[in-house]
């Protein structure tokens, strides 16, 4: 949506697939960061935005065991993209669709979805799709590939995938939420569990952490075991694990770090997750998707008009993204292999909860508090909008 948006915005005949009715999907990417509201602001459209319902995140903390330590603060930040907002994904997309509306050159197909690239000779020169009057085919000079980790266009493609590797899955599911409850405590890390609580202004949307593969066994231990478990996570949902009925009411969420070894071929080309698939650490994978959107328009756009795109081209976005996808990847790997495996295999139950020792040194300094928000807010090699306006 966002490319689409802004090669819209540029003048350059862009259609955008969107396989869904609509985009009421739960239990995705929620936060807003920095250097998204940056770039909304660029484009004029921050204010609006931001009258949309939404909480503001200007801290970070994480509960261990019992003890709450302080680990990142947004403050320090340049406003107005001083915080993280939490809004609904659906509500950003529904933004960003009718906002696009003003410009003529992009069309927005839903019930859509593209199931197969058409060929000329060795180029990608469009994809067949399937829509409410059934299949059609589209033509385009570029296919961009923006379907996530699953990513029809990617695996049509035949481009490479390097797996990164993933010790964790993550089960999703909602509970209440109470006018007493903790703010800004986004993590709580127990022994041998880890339970992320995400404010959606009226309940919490929750991620708990499991091994690899593990969610069988959860199951067959049955509900009320993994109420405990989330208790035992968070305490202060006690009082209402009991709106979790069933296994039905949970979903689970596969995760998987990958990235596409070369992201183009001539006519294609993969952001987002399709081209590198983030584990959910940190919440990072919306943010770094638009990011790649407004690289590949900064680069692309003109070329796209005056139908010089070249392969090279295309490997540009690559070039210019690569250096901070692999940061934040190998971050999130670090994170996943040496804090939260041990703990979701139990390899350290023997000796209590344990904290680790960057996490004391982070409560202890608020001055060192502000660059792990900038890491996280921000990002590595931050994009500015830079693609043309259509007069």
């Amino acid at each position: 949506m966002m490319l689409g948006y802004l090669l819209g915005r540029a003048g350059i005949d862009t259609v955008v697939l969107e396989k869904h009715a609509d985009f009421l999907r739960d239990f995705r990417g929620d936060t807003v960061h920095p250097s998204t509201l940056r770039i909304m602001l660029e484009l004029g459209l921050l204010d609006e935005f931001l009258k949309l319902q939404h909480s503001k995140l200007r801290a970070l903390s994480v509960e261990i065991g019992r003890e709450t330590f302080k680990v990142a603060d947004f403050g320090g930040l340049q406003a107005p993209g001083n915080f993280i907002a939490l809004m609904p994904q659906w509500d950003f997309l529904n933004f960003l669709a009718a906002s696009g509306r003003r410009y003529p050159a992009l069309k927005i197909l839903m019930s859509t979805e593209a199931r197969e690239l058409l060929l000329a000779g060795d180029k990608v020169a469009g994809v067949r799709a399937s829509g409410p009057e059934g299949a059609f085919d589209i033509h385009a000079d570029l296919v961009v590939g923006c379907d996530g980790r699953r990513s029809i266009v990617r695996a049509a493609s035949g481009l490479e995938v390097e797996s990164l590797g993933s010790p964790i899955d993550v089960l999703w599911f909602r509970v209440s939420k109470r006018s007493s409850d903790p703010s800004e405590i986004l993590g709580h890390l127990g022994v041998d569990k880890m339970l992320v609580t995400i404010d959606r202004n009226d309940y919490w949307q929750c991620a708990f952490v499991i091994a690899k593969g593990g969610y069988d066994r959860i199951q067959a231990a049955g509900m009320e075991s993994f109420r405990a478990s989330i208790v035992d996570g968070a305490r202060f949902l006690s009082d209402r694990v009991g709106e979790l009925q069933s296994f039905a009411d949970v979903q689970l969420l596969s995760v998987s770090v990958d990235r596409l070894i070369r992201w183009s071929k001539s006519g294609l080309l993969c952001i987002g997750d399709a081209a590198h698939a983030m584990s959910p650490i940190g919440g990072v994978g919306i943010n770094l998707a638009i990011q790649d959107a407004v690289a590949a328009a900064n680069l692309l756009a003109v070329k796209l008009k005056s139908g010089g795109l070249t392969e090279h081209d295309l490997d540009a976005v690559r070039r210019r993204r690569l250096f901070a996808v692999k940061v934040i990847q190998r971050l999130q790997i670090t994170i996943q292999n040496r804090v939260l495996k041990p703990r979701i295999l139990g390899e350290v139950r023997g000796a209590g909860v344990g904290v680790p020792w960057p996490i004391r040194l982070l409560n202890s300094s608020a001055w060192l508090r502000q660059w792990p928000a900038r890491l996280l807010g921000v990002g590595v090699r931050p994009e500015r909008v830079r693609s043309p306006e259509n007069p």
